[in-house]
C-alpha cells in the first residue's frame, strides 16, 4: 500500500528539483499597433521567465483512492472539463515553462507509482 503523504512529498521534491533545473527562454515584449508595428516611443519589457501560462496535473479516475486523498487534503479539485481531479501548479511564478517542468515531474512520480497522471499546460 502506497503512503499517499509520502508519495505527495516525494512528488513535490521532484517538482521543485525540476523547476530549479529548468531554464526558460527569456522574451522581450513590445507594444504594437493592430498591424504588428512597434508603437513609437513604446516601452520594451524583458521577461526572464519566458512565456506566461498555467500548468496542472490531471489524475484519473477522479474517485480513485489517491484522488480522494488529494481532494480531502485540499491538494486537488474536481476537473469538470477533462474529468478526474486537477492539481494546479502555483510554483514557478508566471513562467509556463517552469510550471510545466514542475507538473511533468509530479506526473512522472505518480505514474511510477501506478497512478494515471497527465501533465498539462496552456499559455496565458
Amino acid at each position: 500500500m502506497v503512503n499517499f503523504q509520502e508519495l505527495w512529498e516525494r512528488a513535490q521534491t521532484k517538482g521543485s528539483e525540476a523547476l530549479t533545473a529548468c531554464i526558460p527562454t527569456p522574451m522581450t515584449v513590445i507594444e504594437t499597433d493592430l498591424s504588428g508595428n512597434q508603437i513609437p516611443d513604446s516601452e520594451e519589457y524583458f521577461v526572464e521567465g519566458g512565456e506566461c501560462g498555467f500548468a496542472w496535473v490531471t489524475i484519473k479516475p477522479g474517485n480513485c483512492p489517491f484522488a480522494n486523498w488529494l481532494k480531502k487534503n485540499g491538494f486537488a479539485e474536481k476537473d469538470s472539463y477533462y474529468g478526474g481531479v486537477s492539481i494546479w501548479i502555483h510554483e514557478g511564478g508566471q513562467s509556463v515553462t517552469r510550471k510545466k517542468a514542475f507538473a511533468e515531474a509530479l506526473a512522472k512520480v505518480f505514474e511510477e507509482n501506478g497512478i494515471k497522471a497527465y501533465a498539462m499546460s496552456r499559455l496565458d
